[in-house]
């Protein structure tokens, strides 16, 4: 089936992330996962145990722009969420051994100065450690917070499963003890036809999933009570080329910003695995509007 005529995201501004931090650490930044809070970007990435964060304009020279040394840090981050009531961040690890051919996500939970707090598992088996959860974000309803783990595969499997569409799942987690509980899950649209799954964010019941694979956008809502989905929802294009031909192809973070925009990052592109047209967006953060201006304000 062609989506080639799906309406495409408008860029908006992008900047490779090497250039904003000067090249502190070196010239690999693969970014997997990118927050909107205070003011600005907080991007995490799956090679390096630091965390960036970034003035929204995406200014180069700024003297904001840093890296954050984190206590406890861990490479292999998949994804950075923020629980404004406890004022708590959490970054997740896709996946970590449990015993023979047993793997869940772990999350790290930190203060505001990213300080240390604790690293609890999720409570969902997983089949492989390669295909886990690979997206976070943090809902509060009712007075409780609750973690929403994005599975990269659809049906959470790896394999050729994983990659028929169709069965895009989020796991629904609340604070248990000594683990995160799963409490529901989330059953993406079956219309929906990502082969895959990188990052999530919601705001109030306005829903975001980022396709890898797949390079698009997919908006849907949250039901206020419970955890379904209330409508096939709409996809939208990370831009092509001129002749259809994908230049973002490793989207990875995804987080809402205040106006009708969005926040991505993007992984470093791989040899003889993507083409090399990839590089010219890879290792990047970009801000893109929807063609609709039907979006949550935060």
């Amino acid at each position: 089936m062609s989506h080639r005529r799906l309406p495409q995201l408008a860029l908006r501004r992008e900047a490779k992330i090497a250039t904003l931090l000067g090249e502190k650490v070196g010239s690999r930044y693969e970014a997997s996962g990118v927050l909107a809070a205070d003011d600005g970007f907080y991007v995490i990435f799956d090679n390096i145990p630091h965390i960036a964060w970034i003035n929204p304009e995406l200014s180069t020279g700024a003297d904001e722009n840093r890296l954050i040394q984190v206590a406890s840090g861990q490479t292999g981050s998949e994804d950075i969420a923020y629980d404004r009531n406890a004022r708590r961040f959490f970054v997740l690890i896709e996946a970590v051994r449990c015993g023979p051919g047993e793997y869940r996500a772990k999350v790290f939970e930190y203060d505001v100065d990213f300080g240390f707090i604790s690293a609890e598992l999720l409570d969902f088996p997983l089949d492989r450690p390669n295909k886990g959860l690979e997206g976070l974000t943090c809902v509060h309803r009712d007075g409780s917070s609750y973690l929403l783990g994005l599975c990269e595969g659809n049906r959470c499997r790896g394999g050729a499963d994983g990659r028929r569409p169709g069965g895009g799942r989020i796991q629904v987690f609340t604070r248990g003890a000594p683990r995160w509980e799963r409490v529901d899950t989330i059953r993406l649209p079956s219309s929906l036809w990502f082969e895959d799954y990188s990052s999530l964010a919601v705001v109030r019941d306005r829903i975001a999933v980022v396709s890898q694979e797949s390079s698009a956008l997919w908006v849907g809502r949250l039901a206020a009570g419970g955890w379904d989905v209330l409508d096939d929802g709409e996809v939208y294009l990370f831009p092509r080329d001129e002749d259809g031909k994908l230049r973002y192809c490793t989207v990875e973070g995804v987080s809402w910003l205040p106006t009708d925009e969005i926040v991505v990052v993007s992984d470093k592109a791989k040899p003889g695995e993507h083409a090399k047209r990839c590089g010219a967006s890879d290792q990047s953060i970009h801000v893109f509007a929807l063609p609709s201006t039907d979006v949550p304000r935060s």
